[in-house]
């Protein structure tokens, strides 16, 4: 379907409107009564993105607070010399598990639970696009997350840093399943953090005010819009590092024995290509609602709005080339050193153009110091301060020096806090009263600022002194005479500080924050922004059309006008939940959107996930199983109900302006947010191929060792014909399900049998090709690499059967036609990266051999 063309009103003066008033008695009424959450026990069914995103809020800050007591512990052990309030064992678990709760569990899933509660109003969507996805994510997240925290009471938390460096993470040196616990619960909570990555990229590009064309994008959804990329580009690498070393300590695979043809340098690689902008994933959400908050408080526009948004996508772009920058020490060749060194200090650059655009926009306006202010004033001092110590980092001979002592912890910490910490309190303070009755207490706030600004600089100054006397890290004690106690001392009174000050925040939030529905405090701020619209369960009343990018500023009566209905989609024209898709470029309305509504699947679902990769963790492979089918199983009845089809005619918006209210093709949400989801598989499966090629590099004349035979190319011709096949036949289908309305060819079905048979039949000849030639994964690393890439193309031909079964359901029960192919035309998208997949694959196993060793 096309695009329907937008009508004048739309470019015309806002004082005229396409719906009169007053509106019909009942028309607000029925839009309220879909929104309704459920009640009882099923109150935690609900999906509305005003409750996952609060609920999401406060598990993030609950695990800032387990991993602030963690912290507190270590520093309490490190105040004095020779202490022995927790032995080595236990230290080790204690800071393996704070770095990853803050990393993992905190700074991520908190600048993304702040976009599921603000990106929708701030766009002035009813909802996210995918509400049951975000529910899922959250959830994921929730289970996933306590359980991984608990095993610190249990003795089962992983020691070996929250970086798992092979080989001390490996089965030789850790023989429990402590790393098990590390590596596959995380691998599963990045899943959860790549589920809501989808769905931000799908809400910031589809689902915006009428209007609001990039250009008049809130700088907050231009930041989440980097962000989200940034995880489906970057979180790859470390889900396919956390899935091979725990090939390798669950099979004997040896990706990382050096011995067997591995290197241990290839975690390193994998884990920093994500761990480096894992910095900048953090901190860009956290610049993007600076970015917000520093206009509405000093009351005038952000000064260099393009150039901040330039910055945010090149500061997207350059931290994925400064992974090495964590590995100037590992003896790396000096030209490649002298790169990274120079990409290391060229992203300053962007930093340092916000930072000039916020004191700009602080000295065009008039701002006054209030909490959110003094938060504001405190992420620019302590940030810019990590920023120069990062600088320092960054030159190789520095580096060498400061590498694995004090320094750089007291550097990363400055750059953590001051980067992601003191934004979010800010953020906190300044849209509280958004979705609270009461604001929180500006006098508690002042102290909670003040203590947690002096306990920084208190706690991480004295260590850049204690690392450049030569203390290193991760040590849980060390000797008297060193001249560290002093400073260590003070580092603990300013860890305690910190403590008191969120500990003083909890205080007010208890006291003060009522999150009531249709009652907040409203825009005590006076900002120019749509979140501050007024807003219940189902959003805003009437989607507006914005001509600016402070519409609360420009566009008079705008608040009063939305709350009347004098704007689009007023009531509800299907009777459930609902909102409009607009172009991504233009913003311009293309088809109504039907949102699904609460349901116990996607908690189900979290829950069976979880199941799965724990129950696994612990060996149990035959409950994980159960579990892991459990779990598909409600993903399926989760996706049976979330395709409505074109059961209702074009739909009157507003003004007599007809839009439809079903789509296929690249204009439908579910189309974009599958293209996201194969971004992600494409990075996982480079990453693999990264890998391949790196073991070849540290395997010079020996890939394949001596005696191993490669499989005749004929092989993956006869692999790739087969996938190419599978494919056409797809492409058949396809094309016989285009044609009259409500066409359903009987072909279809058939088509799709067919091509998941030869899909099986190749992905079967191409295990079998490698095994009948007696290669074995565990001999050496050749072999785990070939079975590393051939069982990944396995995986996602299981995938495309799941797929097309499914597919070939809902053609049977009469849920797929020629118009209503959602389903089919996501299955087909899938179908094909998967195919372009194996054909990669195969050409890397059956021809590199032979291209570099003549084979």
């Amino acid at each position: 379907m096309n695009a329907p063309e937008s009508p004048k009103s739309f470019e015309r003066d806002t004082s005229e409107f396409p719906n009169p008033v007053p509106r019909p008695k009942d028309e607000l009424e029925r839009l309220k009564r879909p929104w309704v959450p459920p009640k009882g026990l099923s109150f935690i069914t609900a999906v509305n993105n005003t409750y996952v995103g609060m609920w999401y809020v406060g598990t993030a800050l609950l695990f800032f607070v387990l991993a602030g007591i963690l912290a507190l512990i270590m520093r309490t052990q490190l105040a004095s010399p020779e202490s022995d309030l927790v032995g080595h064992d236990l230290y080790n678990q204690l800071f393996t598990m704070h770095g990853t709760v803050m990393m993992f569990l905190f700074a991520v899933p908190a600048v993304e639970a702040a976009s599921v509660y603000l990106l929708p109003n701030m766009q002035a969507a009813r909802d996210l696009p995918f509400p049951r996805l975000s529910a899922y994510a959250f959830w994921a997240y929730f289970v996933g997350g306590l359980v991984f925290f608990s095993t610190i009471f249990f003795g089962l938390a992983p020691k070996s840093g929250w970086f798992m460096y092979p080989p001390l993470s490996s089965l030789k040196y850790s023989p429990e399943d402590n790393a098990d616990w590390w590596l596959l619960g995380i691998g599963f909570i990045e899943i959860s953090a790549i589920a809501g990555a989808i769905e931000i990229i799908v809400g910031v590009m589809k689902t915006r005010a009428i209007g609001m064309s990039l250009d008049k994008m809130p700088i907050y959804s231009w930041a989440m819009i980097v962000f989200a990329a940034m995880i489906i580009v970057g979180f790859p690498a470390i889900i396919l590092g956390t899935l091979l070393l725990e090939m390798e300590r669950a099979f004997d695979w040896p990706f990382f024995i050096a011995e067997r043809g591995g290197d241990p340098l290839l975690w390193q690689h994998l884990f920093w290509f994500f761990g480096h902008p894992e910095v900048y994933i953090i901190f860009i959400p956290a610049t993007g609602m600076v970015s917000m908050i520093v206009p509405a408080l000093a009351q005038t526009p952000l000064v260099g709005y393009r150039l901040i948004v330039l910055a945010l996508i090149a500061t997207g772009f350059l931290s994925f080339g400064l992974w090495v920058h964590h590995m100037f020490a590992t003896g790396l060749p000096k030209m490649s050193l002298s790169f990274f060194s120079a990409a290391s200090t060229a992203v300053a650059v962007p930093s340092g153009i916000q930072v000039f655009a916020w004191i700009a926009t602080i000295a065009a306006g008039r701002m006054k110091l209030n909490t959110p202010s003094l938060f504001i004033i405190g992420f620019l001092f302590i940030f810019v301060l990590g920023g120069l110590t990062g600088v320092m980092v960054a030159m190789v001979p520095f580096d060498w020096q400061a590498h694995d002592t004090y320094f750089v912890v007291a550097h990363l910490h400055y750059v953590l806090i001051g980067g992601m910490v003191f934004p979010l309190f800010a953020a906190l303070y300044f849209w509280i009263p958004a979705a609270s009755k009461r604001p929180l207490s500006e006098r508690l706030g002042r102290w909670v600022f003040g203590l947690m600004f002096l306990g920084v600089n208190v706690t991480f100054f004295p260590m850049h002194i204690t690392g450049l006397i030569g203390m290193p890290r991760r040590v849980y004690t060390y000797p008297v005479g060193m001249e560290w106690h002093e400073l260590n001392l003070i580092s603990t009174v300013g860890a305690f500080m910190i403590a008191a000050g969120v500990a003083l925040f909890i205080y007010d939030m208890l006291r003060n924050f009522r999150p009531v529905q249709d009652q907040n405090a409203g825009n005590v701020w006076n900002a120019g922004t749509l979140e501050w619209l007024p807003n219940g369960n189902y959003g805003v009343r009437s989607i507006p059309v914005i001509t600016s990018r402070e519409p609360l500023w420009d566009q008079a009566n705008l608040a009063k006008d939305v709350e009347a209905g004098r704007y689009y989609l007023p009531g509800t024209v299907t009777g459930g939940r609902e909102t409009i898709v607009t172009s991504p470029f233009d913003a311009r309305p293309q088809y109504i959107l039907q949102i699904p509504g609460p349901g116990w699947q996607p908690l189900l679902a979290a829950v069976f996930t979880a199941g799965f990769f724990l129950l696994l963790t612990v060996k149990l492979v035959f409950p994980s199983i159960v579990c892991g089918v459990l779990a598909v199983g409600c993903v399926i009845w989760w996706l049976w109900e979330t395709d409505p089809g074109p059961v209702r005619p074009p739909a009157d918006i507003g003004g007599g302006f007809t839009v439809p209210v079903y789509v296929t093709g690249p204009m439908n949400h579910s189309w974009w947010g599958m293209i996201s989801l194969l971004v992600v598989c494409g990075m996982i499966f480079t990453c693999l191929v990264f890998s391949y090629l790196f073991l070849w590099l540290v395997n010079p004349g020996a890939w394949p060792p001596e005696g191993v035979v490669v499989p005749h190319f004929l092989y993956g011709a006869v692999v790739g014909a087969l996938y190419l096949a599978s494919a056409a036949l797809i492409v058949w289908a396809s094309r016989n399900l285009r044609g009259e309305y409500r066409r359903r060819p009987a072909s279809v079905p058939i088509l799709i049998a067919i091509a998941l048979l030869l899909f099986v039949a190749g992905s079967a000849m191409d295990l079998w090709s490698h095994w009948q030639t007696g290669l074995s994964p565990k001999e050496h690393a050749y072999g785990a690499a070939v079975y590393g890439i051939v069982s990944f193309q396995v995986l996602f031909v299981g995938v495309t059967l799941i797929m097309g079964l499914y597919t070939i359901a809902r053609w049977l029960a009469g849920k797929l036609d020629s118009v209503r192919r959602t389903t089919f035309d996501n299955t087909m998208l899938f179908w094909y990266y998967t195919t372009a997949q194996g054909l990669g694959g195969a050409a890397v196993v059956y021809g590199f051999p032979k291209l570099v060793g003549g084979y």
